[in-house]
């Protein structure tokens, strides 16, 4: 059974920064390439970051380039995203999910397997 746990969500001020993980089990890790969606209220899922199997590349979405770095860790399991510099806007429902794609991309239905999301808030 497949399993991504995301955790490090939080409340932070803005200017503050936070580190999301995203914990995976059941899965050849290193064969999928992994993003990171956020869900703010009343919005629409939109792309964060996609990274690929090996962690060689990163795509950003433009309004998190620059703030935000996507890293990964294959020997743990586990796919991270740093995040600086937040902004209120920033705040959502932070998911990550697994691409058979090594090298995915912004369109969420590249992603076969979804966390069940962890929340961040960012106050101004």
């Amino acid at each position: 059974q497949v399993q991504l746990v995301e955790s490090g969500g939080g409340l932070v001020q803005a200017g503050g920064s936070l580190r999301l993980s995203c914990a995976a089990s059941g899965v050849a890790f290193s064969s999928y390439g992994m993003g990171w969606f956020r869900q703010a209220p009343g919005q629409e899922r939109e792309f964060v970051t996609a990274i690929t199997w090996n962690g060689g590349s990163a795509y950003y979405a433009v309004s998190v380039k620059d703030r935000f770095t996507v890293s990964r860790d294959n020997a743990k399991n586990t796919v991270y995203l740093q995040m600086v510099s937040l902004k209120p806007e920033d705040t959502a429902v932070y998911y990550c999910a697994a691409s058979l794609n090594v090298a995915p991309g912004p369109v969420a239905s590249q992603y076969k397997y979804w966390g069940q999301g962890t929340q961040v808030t960012v106050s101004s």
